[in-house]
């Protein structure tokens, strides 16, 4: 049973920063530049999105996961987020003010 104990142990500890940093990665800085709630969108200028294989700076339209995520912002406000690509478009998985 130790050896088992042992090893869950070393995966832990050499997957926890792994994980960590991939989440770090993942996540995106960006500017609202126009919400349409109606349409469930948001308008996010943002730095390079490496999680979503873009390289350089751009403005883009992005689908929102959940539509409560847009009453939680305003146009200027400085976010992070979070977003995933779907048959559908660039969709928004997480959004929150920048601290």
């Amino acid at each position: 049973m130790k050896p088992i104990i042992r090893i869950t142990a070393a995966l832990a500890l050499t997957l926890g920063p792994t994980m960590g940093a991939l989440a770090q990665a993942a996540t995106i800085s960006g500017e609202v530049k126009k919400i349409d709630e109606g349409a469930g969108k948001i308008t996010l200028k943002h730095g390079a999105a490496k999680s979503l294989g873009m390289d350089e700076p751009m403005t883009m339209v992005y689908r929102v996961k959940d539509p409560g995520m847009l009453k939680q912002v305003k146009v200027g406000d400085k976010v992070t987020f979070e977003a995933e690509e779907a048959a559908s478009g660039y969709t928004v998985t997480r959004l929150q003010k920048a601290k």
